[in-house]
């Protein structure tokens, strides 16, 4: 641990949030015993499948542990829900800026760890941006801190950015600082409907707009569905802005979008639809380059969805990061569509990233986080990766 820069054994007077669980995995360490990381159990489905002898829960790490309005800045554990913190957050106007795919039934400790963000990221930034400091208890069963409560203390970040997107290999979280936003004046959702050819045409354009909006998301029609507000029209396509700020800046924002068309209100709750847009049984993806060659990146994913013959794909567009997230129903009784769907997404290369599928098409699929860097890391936090084993694949002969 020594060898990572920042990171320290707790040695704070304040007791570790989550320190009940320590024992545990301790044990399991021991034992060369393999667990599975649970938090709200919201997306146990998504990565590839886990061997373990049995389920650590972080709920009871639950809670708000330190909370600065002042400083917009607040600490909880791991097992908090995002519905939670906004519970809390929302009485002194302010608010966690992260909606990661799912829904806030979530907890903040998954969110870190999956790295997962959602439309928000655009304008107010991505989990690692948003996460100041983490607690984890590693394999061996010690605490380790690391970064601060504070948003100028930026010691052991390298912790903090290696347990975001790690899926807990790496330790359970138990308590999470976090960076807040005050609510703004004016926060708002509207929305063009295009057609086919008018949205294609757009992409061009939007990756390199510079527009600074809250979010921005292209989204097929399957996504919102009957959630469009009513004379809208049935395009092939949605653009969805969320403007904000003092009015002024918010009618600006929308002032930009009129040439594209006529601007719908819509009522912020679109963006749990496109939050959701994984059906319940769904594989979903992503494939992603860069923001002036969005328009590029979706006639690649066309093409490979054409190419498995699937025509009821959900698409999400953010032109902001040149990202495009799909998802594809399937059947148990024929996954054969999303079989050839794996097959024509490798020419895309290492951009295109698999979130969800069924359990016998990950054999498919190029295992992440095998290069020797990783390795050597997940080694030094988990050398017998009994923390959710198997969900970045065969590791060292460990899987």
């Amino acid at each position: 641990m020594s060898s990572v820069s920042g990171v320290r054994r707790s040695a704070s007077s304040r007791p570790v949030r989550g320190a009940e669980l320590a024992p545990q995995i301790a044990d399991a360490h021991a034992a060369g015993s393999p667990l599975r990381i649970v938090g709200g159990g919201t997306w146990l489905d998504a990565g590839r499948p886990v061997t373990a002898d049995r389920a650590i829960s972080t709920r009871a790490t639950a809670g708000v542990v330190e909370y600065t309005p002042g400083d917009l800045v607040i600490t909880v554990g791991g097992g908090t829900t995002l519905e939670e913190i906004g519970a809390v957050t929302r009485e002194h106007n302010q608010w966690l800026a992260l909606d990661p795919f799912g829904s806030d039934k979530g907890t903040i400790g998954a969110t870190v760890a999956t790295a997962s963000s959602g439309p928000l990221a655009s304008g107010a930034g991505r989990v690692r941006d948003l996460t100041l400091g983490v607690t984890v208890i590693a394999s061996d069963g010690s605490a380790v801190r690391a970064g601060g409560h504070v948003v100028k203390n930026v010691a052991g970040f390298d912790l903090v950015r290696l347990a975001t997107g790690a899926w807990g290999t790496l330790g359970v979280i138990t308590e999470v600082s976090l960076r807040l936003h005050a609510r703004p004046e004016v926060d708002e959702t509207v929305g063009v409907v295009l057609d086919d050819d008018t949205a294609v045409a757009l992409l061009d354009t939007l990756g390199s707009t510079g527009l600074t909006l809250l979010a921005l998301e292209l989204v097929s029609a399957n996504v919102i569905g009957s959630v469009r507000p009513a004379g809208s029209g049935g395009g092939a396509w949605t653009l969805l802005a969320r403007v904000s700020g003092n009015r002024d800046r918010a009618r600006a924002q929308r002032a930009i979008l009129e040439p594209l068309g006529t601007v719908v209100q819509f009522s912020n709750d679109i963006w749990r639809s496109v939050r959701d847009m994984d059906g319940p049984q769904s594989a979903t993806f992503r494939v992603s380059d860069a923001p002036s060659r969005v328009l590029g990146t979706v006639r690649t994913v066309r093409a490979a969805l054409s190419a498995a013959s699937v025509t009821d794909a959900a698409l999400c567009v953010t032109p902001s990061t040149g990202r495009v997230r799909v998802a594809v129903p399937y059947s148990d009784d024929d996954d054969a569509p999303i079989r050839s769907l794996v097959k024509s997404l490798r020419g895309v290369g290492a951009s295109a990233v698999w979130e969800r599928l069924p359990a016998d098409c990950w054999a498919w699929v190029t295992p992440a986080a095998t290069d020797p860097i990783s390795l050597r890391i997940r080694d030094a936090y988990d050398p017998h990766h009994i923390l959710n084993r198997g969900i970045f694949g065969p590791m060292g002969g460990h899987a």
